[in-house]
């Protein structure tokens, strides 16, 4: 049987009791504003109204996997070439921009007051609360991915979570394990107190911003920013001056990742998470990662009971082409059992 969804002469597509249309940016994918009904076990009046801009892909006949990217990082993040592969291995593919993020809904808040960073970036390295009111919490986050699982009638979907998105995965995967049959973890860690910093040129790449909101300026900025993060010998420029093109061409909105950092450093420690995730789980962390340091991806695995920890030498804070097929292989035997 194919692994793609058959071609649509009106490229319109309906399933999950969605309209989907073909993708204008993947030939693999088709896409649909998905608007995220309430959670059962939550007081409704409690959950924004949050509509998701998602992506499938792949044979629906085939075990669902959800992919949650990170920090500032639209769907596009989880290129083609990676999802080709996750499809052609068996998978079917759900992509999606988190909140604040691509083509997904933006909170603004205009009664926050003034963030304090760099010490909340401290607190949070020492173990103390950080209580400044943030737009939302990587919880809040959590709980858009299970809303999302709902709506789209997901039977207890695979789950792969990279860095903030690994964070994510690990608080929906404690929050509500009866939705996630099994969690695979990619360069993250739960910011429990006392771990190894970020690399000084990673911190610098981090909060560095661009010489203006001109289209060159930030393509610039952002092809400045990935270069930083990638993998020694896996520079592609072409690809990456594409990527970032594409990222703004979408959506440029800054604030986003601004929030989602703060919702990142006002929950803290996840390590209360991570105990309590009892679903197999997959941990695969670059030796040469200077945003996530190695040994955070370590520590996570002495945190999670049973966790699998699969050191990946040479690579940084990225998916180059030359890791793929080694990743997916340990993706198929963690979820598929081959």
């Amino acid at each position: 049987m194919s692994n793609h969804i058959p071609a649509s002469s009106s490229d319109k597509l309906h399933r999950h009791g969605i309209d989907w249309q073909s993708s204008p940016i993947s030939s693999l994918m088709w896409y649909a504003q998905v608007s995220l009904n309430p959670l059962p076990y939550l007081n409704a009046d409690n959950q924004d109204d949050i509509d998701l801009h998602v992506e499938i892909g792949g044979n629906p006949e085939n075990p669902p996997l959800v992919l949650i990217m990170g920090l500032g990082s639209q769907l596009i993040f989880w290129t083609d070439e990676f999802v080709t592969r996750l499809i052609n291995a068996g998978f079917y593919v759900i992509r999606f921009d988190n909140r604040d993020i691509g083509l997904s809904s933006k909170i603004k808040r205009d009664d926050l007051p003034p963030f304090k960073t760099f010490s909340a970036m401290f607190n949070m390295s020492v173990g103390r609360a950080n209580s400044t009111s943030v737009a939302y919490t990587l919880p809040d986050m959590a709980d858009d991915v299970a809303r999302l699982i709902l709506t789209l009638k997901l039977q207890q979907p695979f789950v792969l979570g990279a860095s903030m998105g690994g964070m994510i995965a690990q608080i929906l995967t404690a929050k509500y394990p009866h939705l996630v049959s099994k969690l695979a973890l990619l360069f993250t860690t739960n910011n429990r107190p006392f771990l190894a910093p970020i690399k000084p040129k990673q911190l610098h790449t981090l909060i560095k911003r661009p010489a203006s909101h001109a289209k060159d300026d930030v393509v610039a900025h952002s092809e400045c920013f990935i270069g930083n993060f990638v993998s020694n010998g896996h520079y592609d420029a072409t690809r990456v001056k594409d990527l970032a093109t594409l990222r703004y061409d979408r959506c440029f909105y800054p604030l986003g990742t601004v929030q989602q950092m703060h919702a990142i450093l006002a929950t803290g420690s996840m390590q209360e998470f991570s105990h309590a995730i009892s679903v197999p789980t997959l941990i695969m962390h670059g030796t040469e990662d200077g945003l996530v340091p190695f040994s955070q991806g370590k520590a996570l695995a002495k945190d999670i009971k049973g966790a699998t920890f699969v050191p990946i030498e040479g690579m940084a804070h990225d998916l180059p082409s030359y890791y793929q097929p080694f990743i997916v292989r340990q993706l198929e035997e963690h979820f598929l059992g081959m």
